[in-house]
């Protein structure tokens, strides 16, 4: 289940730990991400996310926001996923068969 459609960036800490780059970033053109209300556990990265109607991928998983550090990635998951919507990932396959040619 998609809870969000959000722009890329990485949580911060505090409002100081933000700077120029990615507030700038975020102004600009946004690459939006999923997050997502299913927990996505180490090793899940890359997986499809299907449209259960019509079996579509709409989207392949890409990170879990890990609260503490990695090794409570198991033990007290974040419930945080985010994935990639296929709109994206096809676009870059394009660019990089345009590339390899």
């Amino acid at each position: 289940m998609v809870s969000a459609i959000t722009p890329v960036a990485l949580p911060q800490a505090t409002s100081r730990s933000l700077d120029a780059a990615l507030v700038k970033r975020l102004r600009g053109e946004r690459f939006a991400i999923f997050q997502l209300d299913g927990t996505a556990y180490p090793g899940n990265s890359g997986s499809p996310m299907f449209d259960v109607d019509t079996g579509e991928v709409v989207a392949i998983i890409n990170m879990v926001f890990v609260k503490g550090g990695k090794e409570t990635a198991l033990t007290a998951p974040s419930g945080i996923t985010y994935a990639i919507p296929s709109l994206y990932l096809g676009r870059l396959i394009d660019s990089i068969g345009r590339e390899s040619r």
